[in-house]
Formats: C-alpha cells, structure tokens, sequence
C-alpha cells in the first residue's frame, strides 16, 4: 500500500509517499480501506516532535526517542470496511466507517488502517462525505469533551471561543450554540461570516486588540490555539468563570492546581481523547442539522507534504483532509479476502 512516510521528526519537507506493508486484520479488528483523512494540528506536532515545554522528553518516549516508531502518521480517517476478524461482529464487509486511532499507534495517512471494532470507530451516515466524516474527530470530540464535560456549559451561559475558525473552534462553537450557551467567537475578519454562520452570536476580529477585556463576563473561555494566558483572561470571566487551555505545560498545570484550591475563577487543565461515545453524539448532532463538519480543503496523496504546511501554517478553515484515491484501493481490497 501507499502511505505518507515520516523517517526523521522536522518540517514538512521531511515527508514522502511511499510503499508499507498492508495491514492485516487481527480476530477483533477491521481493516479499512482510507477513503479520506485529516491532516490535524496534533499530527504536526507528531510530525515536528513540537510539544510543550516540560514535555519533550515524555512525548518522545510515547513517538520515539530518536526517531518515529511508527514511520506512518494520520489518525483520523473515513473509508470502508474491505475485511473483518473473524470475532467482529458491528460491521460487516463494505460498510462505511470513519472514526480515529490512538496518539499511540496512528497510521491513517495510508491507503490501509486495521482497528479495533471495540476502539473509536462507528458507522459513517450517508448524508456525510469520506471528506466531512475525516474532518470530524479530531475537532469535534475535543470541542465537545472541553465545553460539555469539563467546562459544564449550561443554557443561558457566555462562552468565547479563541480560534473560532479552526478545526477545534468550528466545532467549539456549534457545540456551545446547542448547549444553550451564548457564543462570542474570536478570529480573522476574513473568517467572521463563515464563524457567524455557525451559529456565534458575535464575532471578535483578533487583530483589533484584546479579545477579553475586564468585565466581559464570561463563563467559560475556551481557547483552541493558545495564544493567550490565564492571567490576560481572568479578569474577563464571571466570578465562578471557567479559563478552558486546549493547549497547555507546566504553567497551566500549576495554575489549575492553585485555583482549584479555593472558590472563584479557575483554570482547569484536561485533556480530552476521541471516544466512541463523543463520535456518537456527534453523529446525532450532524444528522439532526445542529452541527456540520467544515472542510477548508482537500488535497490528493501526492501532496500529503503540502497538506502539513497548510496546517503548520495555522490559518485553515476547519479540516484540512487528503483524499486517497479510490481506483487503486478498491482494486487492492477487491483482492484481500475477508476474515468472516
């Protein structure tokens, strides 16, 4: 199979299509034929071994000490089931799936995946692409983790939403809107209408200043991208104010710590995964019209490369997905029997 192979951590320039062994379906697995998947933020990282100070050497161990153990990145995905274990028992040879693999193991970016039928994998609605189902994992299960899990937005609530326009805050957006919550989102002006069509009540361009002014009574503040602080925020939330970090170190640690220790504003440091169960409410969303994926652009395998320096370059629209070309893959999996 064709997969998009990263030998040594660095830029973009480092990655190459080339040739990997098929995977093959253990008894409880799935093996998947990629239809579509996600270049995320998460994915550079990986790829650039970039992680937060205090956290190098921990990221390392997990990825690889001195390079990739897994040459292959990719953990969102969408395709089609072209064999099963001989244990599964959901899905069934020529369904539509999409779902997410773990930070541990990844390896969408190819034209093959084996998954458990147990992991984070569910059966893709008709009404979504290959393309729309890829760019929902990532985004949606993170927004929906840190605004209805660890922020508790509640009706009625403010939530500003830092990098609203992005593959979280697409998503962060949409999900407090159908929390009940009133939205105010922060991005580029260029991006103000596609934020307010999703549902934000305001739209903040971040270039005219400080986006949390003191006294602007916010209950949660969610930023997605990392570019402001606690203390620049704090005194913009409520007096039980929530300062939601999806990106965070040492600091942000300590700092939920201290203010966790006493009444008032906080800041509260998690971090969520892709569940099976955050999928499934996100399909309900979709498929009830309350949320819709948002695809900034796809491009063909031949430029996995130039799909990470769209997303590097931190100015996308939503997802960023590669298309795997469906000739070849159908015709590879037409010739692998199927476990069941």
């Amino acid at each position: 199979m064709r997969a998009c192979i990263h030998r040594a951590y660095g830029s973009p320039d480092l990655l190459s299509l080339g040739d990997a062994v098929t995977p093959e379906a253990r008894p409880d697995e799935l093996l998947i034929a990629i239809r579509a998947t996600a270049v995320t933020s998460a994915d550079g990282r990986f790829r650039a071994s970039a992680f937060p100070p205090g956290f190098l050497l921990l990221g390392r161990m997990m990825l690889g000490l001195f390079r990739p153990r897994n040459p292959i990145l990719g953990m969102d995905f969408s395709g089609v089931v072209v064999a099963t274990g001989q244990a599964v028992t959901r899905f069934r040879v020529g369904d539509e799936v999409f779902g997410a693999t773990s930070p541990f193991r990844r390896g969408a970016h190819a034209e093959y995946l084996t998954i458990s039928e147990s992991g984070v994998v569910v059966h893709k609605p008709a009404a979504l692409t290959h393309a729309q189902a890829a760019a929902t994992p990532f985004g949606g299960c993170a927004a929906l983790a840190f605004l209805r899990d660890f922020g508790r937005v509640r009706p009625g609530q403010r939530v500003l939403v830092i990098g609203a326009s992005g593959g979280v805050g697409v998503w962060a957006v949409q999900i407090a809107r159908h929390l009940g919550a009133e939205v105010v989102g922060v991005c580029s002006a260029r991006n103000a209408a596609l934020v307010s069509s999703l549902g934000a009540h305001q739209v903040v361009d971040y270039a005219e200043g400080n986006v949390a002014p003191e006294g602007a009574g916010y209950d949660v503040i969610l930023d997605t991208v990392g570019v402001t602080t606690y203390a620049e925020c704090r005194a913009a939330l409520t007096a039980e104010g929530v300062y939601l970090p999806l990106v965070g170190g040492p600091r942000e640690m300590w700092q939920a710590l201290t203010t966790s220790l006493r009444r008032g504003r906080r800041l509260k440091y998690a971090v969520s995964s892709n569940t099976r169960e955050g999928l499934e409410t996100l399909v309900d969303l979709v498929t009830s019209g309350a949320a819709v994926p948002v695809v900034d652009h796809v491009y063909p395998m031949s430029r996995f490369a130039d799909a990470h320096r769209h997303v590097d370059g931190r100015h996308k629209r939503g997802s960023v997905i590669v298309e795997v070309e469906g000739p070849r893959a159908a015709g590879d999996a037409a010739a692998r029997p199927s476990g069941r």
